[in-house]
């Protein structure tokens, strides 16, 4: 059964958030992107517990401006923090290129910062060295340049070549995929000139594993298709056991937060954790 409520209540957990293994994993995304971090996140780390923000008032963020990026994002660390959360990971390209480093500033000592960034060049850059890599993702993620930035400061010689797939977002928070659309419009952006004898295909936008399936089909599984889920889960299970801040008990429930309520996103969080997920509420701006 459907639970939405607006949430203001007082903080879920109520630990140093500095040291306290017990204190939740924070992910935001600005809608259902994200959850195929959460997801590799739980399947890697069982025990530890979950707070998850989708803006999904906002979204996508892949056509905003930086300054609406960094404002959004500035007000979902506020939640996130006052949940008490030991790491926020942002699980958004968008968000990580516009925000990443005004959010390590304006959290300190508070919370550890993960985007999905950093992770998934160090993948490339250590596997893929002297290869030609394409990527996909939004105009505000290939605009920015980041990614091509930081592979060619590791000097890896990759030749990566973007592109810009702004459909393909808004595509999957409608719920098109694996259809006749999807696939259409799938094939008239990975048949385009600047995606021509790839070696590999970065999916730099954490809704796009939700179509990889489709992808891969494209491109007959002869091209390694990328996504940063599973190495961020990665990034997070290293940061964690450095520190000693790995959960040893058994997990306590997710908590998901929607910015605004929509029924795709509360289709997509069933299907991925399942049929006692709750929702709730809780604008940005109240």
């Amino acid at each position: 059964m459907r639970n939405i409520t607006n949430s203001r209540s007082q903080p879920l957990f109520l630990t140093d958030m500095n040291n306290n293994p017990t204190a939740p994993i924070g992910i935001f995304d600005s809608g259902i992107g994200g959850l195929t971090v959460a997801q590799a996140i739980k399947k890697l780390l069982p025990k530890e517990n979950i707070v998850y923000f989708g803006d999904t008032a906002h979204l996508p963020y892949g056509d905003k401006s930086e300054a609406a990026i960094q404002a959004y994002s500035i007000k979902i660390a506020d939640i996130l923090l006052k949940k008490s959360c030991k790491v926020i990971v942002i699980a958004c390209n968008s968000a990580s290129s516009a925000s990443y480093e005004l959010l390590k500033e304006y959290v300190r000592k508070d919370a550890h910062i993960i985007n999905v960034i950093d992770p998934m060049v160090e993948y490339i850059t250590e596997n893929f060295s002297g290869k030609r890599i394409g990527l996909i993702g939004t105009k505000r993620t290939v605009q920015s340049g980041i990614y091509s930035r930081k592979i060619q400061e590791a000097n890896s010689g990759i030749l990566l070549q973007s592109l810009a797939t702004p459909l393909l977002a808004p595509m999957i928070e409608e719920g098109f995929f694996n259809n006749q659309i999807s696939h259409e419009i799938i094939r008239q952006y990975l048949e385009d000139e600047t995606l021509k004898d790839i070696d590999a295909l970065v999916l730099a936008c954490t809704h796009y594993p939700l179509i990889k399936k489709e992808i891969n089909q494209f491109y007959q599984n002869q091209v390694a298709v990328l996504d940063s889920a599973e190495v961020v889960a990665q990034a997070l299970q290293r940061h964690l056991a450095y520190n000693r801040l790995l959960h040893a008990e058994e997990a306590l429930l997710d908590h998901f937060f929607v910015s605004d309520y929509t029924e795709s996103f509360e289709a997509s969080t069933r299907l991925f954790f399942g049929e006692q997920v709750t929702l709730e509420k809780h604008p940005l701006w109240n």
